[in-house]
């Protein structure tokens, strides 16, 4: 598929221009205008969704009417859930002054608010039963001070306006669109987006969906590469630049990339001088805790676990890279094992993302004892496993560099009994592990009958240091949620970037985020998020479009789609 021609510096200057021109009609638009333009975004993506999908299948050589195809589908179904759910928020931000809070507020033991944000209503109580989801602000916030401080930019909406330059993601396509609409709506910042070559065949459908920004001067697309990036991050009518990828191109972009660049960051000197907001990846940890699995509790979670490394072919912030489990119980060769053989049903997938067969092949040279699962031909890598990597190398590559490929690391800790064990593995996950974007835990309800073992998880989620921490339940939800804020633990600094500074999503505009959580059951049912679903493209396109305008009267039909054999 052929991308789009890099934008000459004339058009660059243009596009800049568009948007400093409107930024201040933007940030004076009236609740009702802004409601208006979601209205027409939603009518023009859905003319545009089979197109959307069929561009994606082609870039990542996905087949018609697989699994994949739903992925796709999905992508569009978390655009659409975002779109419908900041109408919702302008809308009840015209009516009282702020998005609804659906849950309660409550305080933990230790004075920390938490702020119930999922499930929002009926539909979601049916379609996701036991799934909640919770907001957990800085300590020192007390409850009074939630609701007066959402929406602060419609609070306090300022006269002037601000360009922003979005480099957008080169993974998943839900992701460029998560990024400009939170900087337009929740922010209100006018947009020029820079789509990573990777997906910039996005780029012509994201002008169509989305004319009605890029009609009204609000949002501008331009192409190109690292040159096209650099000359606009320098833009002197560029205020701010938001991006997501690797902490390699936000090191390049803040301290620069000549040979100072080290001597920049050393000395605590960013050679770009204006705000840099980032999402940068992390060596996803899964902390499975050992109970009384049956050998169906193996076969579960291990689909579930294989899952989160098939989707958007492993190329995915939120795809697993590190499965830690405890070294003495006694079904954890078991699991790792079916994991394994999940996974040697399963396609091989093009690896798509440049530098993928590179980064694969170093993972695998430092460890032969890799399992693959599938045949690497041509362009596709098999899906690997590396086990029992050792957990006092704090080196080891599985440790310290994202494998952003088809692979994932299994490493095991001892300890004495389940509880002390889930002390030892999110200690582990704080030190060990690059990155704070996002970490799971699997943990049987059985096991949390015993008051240690559920005093011990109670610890694990409000220590680990991630701005993400999801129960049982797959990681991709914390993004797709979008009433959840998505970004890294906050307290980051430039010259110690890990996953990166600030958020996106958070349609309920809450302020002073620290993390959130998200739980669900260890066996839901029906489940159509694993890969062994085989009806995952007819799924996902019907759940694309309910998300669009989800309706009671529909929830019925996607069950039983879900529930199909």
């Amino acid at each position: 598929m052929l991308n789009p021609a890099p934008d000459t510096q004339v058009a660059l200057d243009k596009a800049v221009g568009v948007v400093q021109a409107h930024k201040d009609s933007w940030v004076a638009l009236s609740l009702r205008e802004r409601i208006t333009i979601l209205d027409e975004i939603g009518r023009d993506m859905k003319t545009i969704a089979d197109g959307w999908v069929a561009a994606g299948l082609g870039a990542k050589g996905l087949r018609p009417n697989s699994f994949g195809e739903g992925e796709e589908w999905l992508a569009l179904a978390t655009i659409y859930r975002q779109v419908r759910l900041l109408r919702q928020a302008l809308i009840e931000i015209e009516r009282d002054g702020k998005p609804r809070i659906p849950g309660p507020i409550t305080t933990r033991p230790d004075g920390q608010v938490v702020v119930r944000v999922f499930p929002q209503d009926l539909i979601d109580r049916i379609m996701l039963p036991g799934v909640q989801a919770d907001v957990w602000l800085e300590p020192g916030v007390e409850p009074a001070e939630v609701a007066p401080a959402q929406a602060a930019f419609y609070r306090d909406q300022p006269t002037i306006g601000k360009v922003v330059l979005v480099l957008g993601a080169g993974n998943n396509a839900a992701l460029v669109p998560g990024d400009f609409l939170y900087k337009l709506f929740v922010e209100g910042k006018v947009v020029v987006l820079k789509p990573n070559p990777v997906n910039a065949y996005l780029g012509p459908l994201i002008e169509q969906g989305f004319r009605a920004l890029v009609q009204r001067g609000f949002l501008q697309i331009v192409y190109g590469g690292a040159e096209v990036g650099r000359y606009l991050c320098r833009h002197p009518a560029v205020d701010e630049i938001h991006m997501t990828g690797s902490r390699h191109t936000y090191e390049a972009i803040v301290f620069g990339s000549d040979q100072d660049e080290g001597l920049h960051r050393a000395k605590r000197r960013p050679r770009l001088d204006k705000p840099v907001t980032a999402e940068l990846g992390n060596i996803s940890p899964v902390i499975v805790v050992p109970g009384p699995w049956s050998d169906h509790d193996i076969e579960i979670q291990a689909r579930k676990l294989a899952s989160w490394l098939v989707f958007n072919s492993a190329f995915a912030c939120v795809t697993p890279r590190v499965i830690i489990q405890a070294k003495s119980w006694a079904k954890r060769e078991q699991l790792t094992q079916t994991i394994g053989r999940v996974l040697s049903q399963v396609d091989t997938r093009r690896a798509y993302y440049p530098g993928a067969a590179a980064a694969y092949h170093r993972f695998v040279t430092a460890h032969p004892e890799a399992r693959p699962y599938g045949a690497a031909n041509g362009d596709h890598l098999p899906w690997t496993i590396i086990p029992d990597v050792d957990p006092n190398n704090a080196a080891d590559i599985c440790f310290r560099q994202e494998p952003f490929c088809s692979l994932l690391a299994e490493t095991a800790l001892a300890a004495d009994n389940p509880a002390d064990y889930i002390d030892r593995a999110v200690a582990f996950a704080n030190d060990s592990l690059w990155g704070t974007l996002i970490a799971a835990i699997v943990i049987h309800p059985k096991s949390l009958k015993d008051p240690a073992v559920a005093a011990a998880l109670d610890r694990a989620v409000a220590n680990l240091r991630y701005g993400s921490v999801v129960v049982n339940l797959a990681p991709g939800f914390a993004y797709f949620f979008m009433v959840t804020p998505w970004g890294g633990f906050p307290g980051h600094t430039p010259d110690d970037i890990q996953s990166g500074i600030g958020v996106v999503n958070n349609v309920l505009m809450l302020a002073r985020l620290q993390k959130a959580v998200i739980r669900g059951p260890f066996k839901p049912w029906p489940d159509p998020f694993v890969v062994t679903f085989r009806h995952g493209g007819e799924f996902f396109k019907d759940f694309a479009y309910f998300q669009a305008r989800p309706s009671l009267w529909q929830v019925p039909g996607l069950f039983w789609q879900a529930a199909r054999p």
